[in-house]
C-alpha cells in the first residue's frame, strides 16, 4: 500500500509539490511552482525530487497529477514527463491554474488531461542564455533547437497532430496561449470541466487584475468535453454542481477568454515597463542586467518585489554600519554565501593552475581567499559556523570541518571540484561530435530509433476518377542504450593539511578530461568493430557492407575516386526503396597520416595529379566541409559521412540529455575525509547505414 509522504515546506509556507495516497490503488501528485532547482524552496520541483516520489508510490493503478506552474528547466521537465509516462498507473492530469512552457509538456504525460474552464495552457519555444563569443552563441542556438525538436515529438504524440505543426509552436518568439476550450480543440487536453473550488486558478492577484476581469475568467459556465460523449467522473475533491449549468459553444468561451487574456497581457506589459524604468539608471552596475532579465522572466515577482531584490543586489558589497556582534548588526544572507563560494572556488582553481582564462582574469586583490591554504579555509568555515578553533590541532580542525553540520567546508570543496571537472571536460578536444548524432534517452533500457518508409510518387487518377490505395510502408529501427561510467576520488584530511591542490583539483581536472576522452574512445571502438566496418545493425549486417551499397572499391585515394564515392552515397534509396535520398558527403574521417592528402584533394583548385599541368578544375574541390584525421584510426581505410543532422549513422545518447559528467560527494566512514564520485551516463550505437561510405584505400578490400 502506498504511504503518504511528509512534505517539507519553505519558510514562506508555500507547498511546491505533494504526494498523497488516496487508497491502496490511487495516489495524487501536486506540482506547484517552477520546474527545476529553486533556492527559495527547501524542496523544489527538480526531476530527482519528483521522480523519487513517483517511484516511491509503488503499484498504484491510478495517479492524479495536479499542475499549476509557469515552467522552468526543460531538462527537469522532460525527465518528469518520462517518469510519468513510464509509470504503470493510469495518469490523469488536471491543470489547476496554468500549465505554461515546460509545465505544459509535463501535462502531456496524462492518459487523460482535464482543464477547468478558467485555466490556461501556454506553449512556446525553449529559451536560455549564454555568455561568450559568437561560437558559444551559435552552440546555444543549436542546443535550443534540439530541445525544441525533442519537445515537438511529445506534443505531437499527445495531440495526434503532425510533428512540423508542433515544431512551429516551438519556433520563433511567440507565446501560444490556449484557453481550456482551445486546448481541447487542439488536442492538448481531453476534457473541459467547470472550475474547481480547490483549484489554484491563475493566482492573478499579483497582476492587480480588476475584479470584473477576474470574475470573467473564474465564473465561466461549464462545458462538456469535445472528444468523447461522456466526461470523466470527478474525484473526491470536485464539488457537485448545483443545478443544471447551461452549455455554451467553444467559440463563445474562446471570445471571453481571449478578451481576458488580452487584459492580462496588458497588466504584464505595464509591470514589465515599470520594472524596466526603475532599473534603467542601475543597468551599468555589475550583475544588474542579469538580475533584470531574471525578474522580467518570472511573472510571480511584483514591481515591489523586484525593487526589493534590486536593493539587496546593490547592497551586497556594502560594509555593515555596525561591528559584528552589536545589536544592530545584520547577518549575511544568501548573496554573501554565494559570493564566498565563488571566491573560494576561484582562489583554489587559480592556485592549482586549473582555472579558465575567465576565472584568472577576474582574480585580483579584492578576493579575500587569495593565497589561503586549504587548512585556512577549513578553519574559516568552522568559525563562520559558530565553532571556535582556539587550541585545536590541524587534524582536529580538518576533522571538524568535514563533520560539523554548520561547516560548509565539504560543500566548498564539492563546488570547486565540480567547476574544475566541468571546465576540464568542456575544454578537452574531441572529434566524435563532428560526425556523430547526439541523442537523449530517459532510462537504461534499449531505446528504439525508427526510420519510416515512404509512399512513393502520386499515381495518375484513372478515367473513372478513382484514386489508388497505397499500403502504409513498414519502417526500420535500431536500438541504443546508455551505460554508467565513472570513478571515485578520495579527499583525505592529510591532503587538506598538506595543501595538496594537485591531488585535489588536479585529479578533478583529469577526471573531466577522462570523461570526454572516454566518449571519444568508445565511439572509435564501436566504429572499429568488424574490422572497421562498424557495429551490426538489426538487419544482421554491419553498417558498411556490400548489401548496404556503401563500400568503395578500394582504389587509390584521389580526386576521381572521391567523386565516385559521392555518386555512390547519392544513390542510396529511402527505407521503402521508392526514391533516392540524394545525400552528399559532409565529413571526411580517416587516419592522421591521410589527413594531409585529404585536405589537398578537398582544397586544391586544379586536379594537377590526374591531368599533368593541364589546369583542369578539381571536380572534388570543397566536397566535404570538415576533415577529421585522428591517430585513433590506422591503415588506409577512411570514411565519408553525410551531415549527422540529416542522416545519422552513429549516435551518442546521454541519459536525460545531460552531456557533462556529474559529481557527487559522500562524507564516508571508511575514508578519513570525503569521497567524490564522477559519473557519466552515455551509450554509442549504429542507427543507420545510408549516411556514410567507407573505402579501404590503396590496400583494397
Amino acid at each position: 500500500m502506498a504511504k503518504a509522504k511528509t512534505t517539507r515546506k519553505p519558510a514562506s509556507g508555500r507547498e511546491w509539490f505533494r504526494i498523497n495516497a488516496r487508497g491502496e490503488t490511487a495516489a495524487e501528485l501536486s506540482i506547484f511552482g517552477d520546474i527545476g532547482e529553486d533556492w527559495w524552496a527547501e524542496e523544489s520541483n527538480t526531476a530527482k525530487n519528483v521522480v523519487d516520489r513517483i517511484q516511491a508510490l509503488g503499484d498504484v493503478t491510478e495517479l492524479t497529477v495536479r499542475i499549476n506552474s509557469y515552467g522552468g528547466s526543460v531538462a527537469d521537465g522532460l525527465a518528469i514527463y518520462n517518469a510519468l509516462r513510464r509509470h504503470p498507473a493510469e495518469v490523469t492530469v488536471t491543470v489547476e491554474g496554468v500549465a505554461v512552457s515546460i509545465a505544459s509538456l509535463i501535462a502531456m504525460a496524462g492518459d487523460i488531461v482535464v482543464m477547468p474552464s478558467n485555466t490556461l495552457m501556454m506553449v512556446h519555444a525553449p529559451w536560455g542564455g549564454a555568455i561568450g563569443n559568437a561560437k558559444d552563441m551559435r552552440e546555444m542556438a543549436d542546443t535550443l533547437d534540439k530541445y525544441a525538436a525533442a519537445m515537438a515529438n511529445t506534443y505531437a504524440l499527445k495531440t495526434g497532430r503532425g510533428y512540423d505543426e508542433m515544431l512551429a509552436l516551438l519556433s520563433g518568439g511567440d507565446d501560444h496561449w490556449f484557453t481550456a476550450a482551445e486546448a481541447v480543440e487542439a488536442g492538448l487536453a481531453d476534457y473541459m470541466i467547470e472550475p474547481l473550488e480547490a483549484a489554484a486558478s491563475l493566482r492573478m492577484s499579483r497582476f492587480d487584475i480588476p475584479a470584473a476581469t477576474a470574475a470573467s475568467l473564474q465564473e465561466e459556465p461549464a462545458m462538456t468535453e469535445k472528444k468523447q460523449s461522456t466526461a470523466p467522473k470527478a474525484d473526491s475533491t470536485t464539488p457537485e454542481p448545483q443545478g443544471a449549468t447551461p452549455e455554451i459553444q467553444p467559440d463563445n468561451v474562446a471570445v471571453i477568454d481571449k478578451a481576458a487574456e488580452a487584459r492580462l497581457r496588458d497588466q504584464i506589459k505595464a509591470r514589465n515597463t515599470e520594472i524596466r524604468d526603475r532599473f534603467q539608471k542601475h543597468m551599468g552596475k555589475d550583475g544588474v542586467s542579469g538580475l533584470y532579465q531574471d525578474l522580467i522572466a518570472d511573472v510571480d515577482v511584483t514591481v515591489e518585489g523586484a525593487m526589493a531584490k534590486l536593493l539587496d543586489h546593490l547592497a551586497r558589497d556594502v560594509e555593515p554600519a555596525h561591528p559584528a556582534g552589536s545589536a544592530a548588526n545584520v547577518a549575511a544572507g544568501l548573496d554573501e554565501r554565494d559570493k564566498r563560494m565563488e571566491g573560494v572556488s576561484a582562489a583554489l582553481m587559480v592556485r592549482a593552475g586549473v582555472a579558465s582564462p575567465e576565472v584568472r582574469a577576474k582574480m585580483d586583490s579584492s578576493n579575500p581567499f587569495r593565497g589561503m591554504r586549504l587548512l585556512d579555509i577549513a578553519k574559516d568555515s568552522l568559525e563562520r559556523g559558530g565553532v571556535s578553533t582556539r587550541g585545536m590541532m590541524p587534524m582536529e580542525i580538518v576533522g571538524a570541518a568535514f563533520t560539523q553540520s554548520t561547516s560548509d567546508f565539504p560543500i566548498l570543496l564539492e563546488n570547486t571540484m565540480h567547476k574544475t571537472l566541468q571546465s576540464a571536460y568542456a575544454l578537452a578536444p574531441d572529434t566524435w561530435s563532428r560526425f556523430c548524432a547526439i541523442g537523449s534517452v530517459s532510462d537504461f533500457r534499449d531505446h528504439n530509433r525508427y526510420r519510416l518508409g515512404s509512399l512513393g510518387n502520386l499515381e495518375v487518377v484513372n478515367e473513372l476518377g478513382e484514386f489508388q490505395n497505397k499500403e502504409i510502408p513498414d519502417g526500420e529501427k535500431a536500438k541504443i542504450a546508455v551505460q554508467t561510467r565513472g570513478n571515485i576520488v578520495n579527499m583525505s584530511r592529510q591532503m587538506v593539511i598538506n595543501d595538496d591542490l594537485g591531488a585535489f583539483l588536479g585529479l578533478a581536472a583529469m577526471q573531466g578530461r577522462a570523461a570526454r576522452r572516454t566518449i571519444e574512445a568508445t565511439v572509435y571502438a564501436v566504429l572499429g568493430e568488424n574490422g572497421g566496418l562498424g557495429p551490426m545493425l538489426l538487419d544482421g549486417l554491419p553498417i558498411f557492407d556490400a548489401g548496404h551499397s556503401n563500400l568503395g572499391s578500394g582504389a587509390v585515394n584521389s580526386v576521381a575516386h572521391w567523386d565516385t564515392l559521392r555518386v555512390l552515397m547519392a544513390q542510396q534509396m529511402d527505407v521503402s526503396g521508392n526514391d533516392f535520398l540524394d545525400l552528399r558527403p559532409a565529413i571526411w574521417l580517416g587516419p592522421i597520416g591521410l589527413g594531409g592528402l585529404a585536405r589537398q584533394i578537398n582544397e586544391s583548385q586544379y586536379d594537377d595529379e590526374a591531368t599533368k599541368r593541364q589546369n583542369r578544375p578539381n571536380i572534388s574541390r570543397g566536397l566535404v566541409r570538415d576533415i577529421v584525421d585522428t591517430p585513433r584510426l590506422s591503415g588506409t581505410r577512411y570514411y565519408m559521412f553525410a551531415d549527422p543532422a540529416e542522416a545519422p549513422v552513429l549516435e551518442v545518447a546521454f541519459l536525460d540529455g545531460n552531456q557533462a559528467p556529474y559529481l557527487e560527494r559522500q562524507d564516508g566512514f571508511d575514508v578519513d575525509g570525503s569521497r567524490f564520485k564522477v559519473r557519466l551516463d552515455f551509450g554509442v550505437a549504429g542507427v543507420d547505414f545510408r549516411g556514410a561510405i567507407t573505402d579501404a584505400g590503396t590496400g583494397g578490400g
